[in-house]
């Protein structure tokens, strides 16, 4: 079987769900095996996008909130969600200014990420931001956040310890780690 050669069969689609950030489509399918199916497929909306914010100390800055879908308290890097026909490093230094306050002069993209690609096409980027300054935030009404400056390689730590477990932060630390040989 080619690589690129789709081995799913669609036989029909049906819209079943569908708000301003997601919808969601079943899909009756023959399997790559021969076998009927069913398969949903959260379509979303927006670009995940998250930022590492790296100043000249090599310190960083999270962000804390509580989770509604998870029930819990999560440690991440400044994050959210970007419209698709907008360029997504317009959307990623809203989000920095929105979550920190910090704006920054430098950006480089360091990560895409399929965020669970079994059941969503939902893709991410991570950009590294330089240079920053600091200025006041611009919390949207949904969020309660906790802002942490710590040094980045206590973010690392808190990734090996299990303490960040957001999968766009987490690649994102992790691929920044390697960048800088940490």
């Amino acid at each position: 079987m080619s690589k690129n050669k789709n081995p799913w069969i669609t036989h029909s689609s049906k819209e079943i769900f569908s708000n301003p950030w997601i919808s969601l489509t079943e899909h009756d399918v023959t399997n790559p095996g021969g076998g009927k199916s069913l398969y949903g497929k959260v379509h979303y909306k927006n670009w995940a996008l998250g930022v590492i914010a790296l100043d000249e100390n090599q310190d960083t800055w999270l962000v804390g909130q509580y989770r509604y879908t998870l029930d819990e308290y999560s440690w991440e890097i400044p994050m959210g969600g970007g419209p698709l026909d907008i360029p997504k490093l317009e959307s990623a230094k809203r989000e920095l200014k929105e979550e920190t306050g910090l704006t920054a002069n430098k950006w480089t993209e360091i990560c895409k990420i399929h965020t669970s690609n079994s059941v969503t096409d939902e893709v991410g980027f991570v950009y590294l931001a330089q240079d920053l300054t600091l200025g006041e935030t611009e919390f949207e009404e949904t969020e309660d956040l906790q802002i942490k400056k710590l040094p980045f390689i206590e973010a690392i730590k808190m990734c090996d310890r299990g303490e960040i477990t957001d999968s766009l932060s987490v690649a994102a630390i992790y691929r920044l780690a390697r960048m800088l040989n940490l």
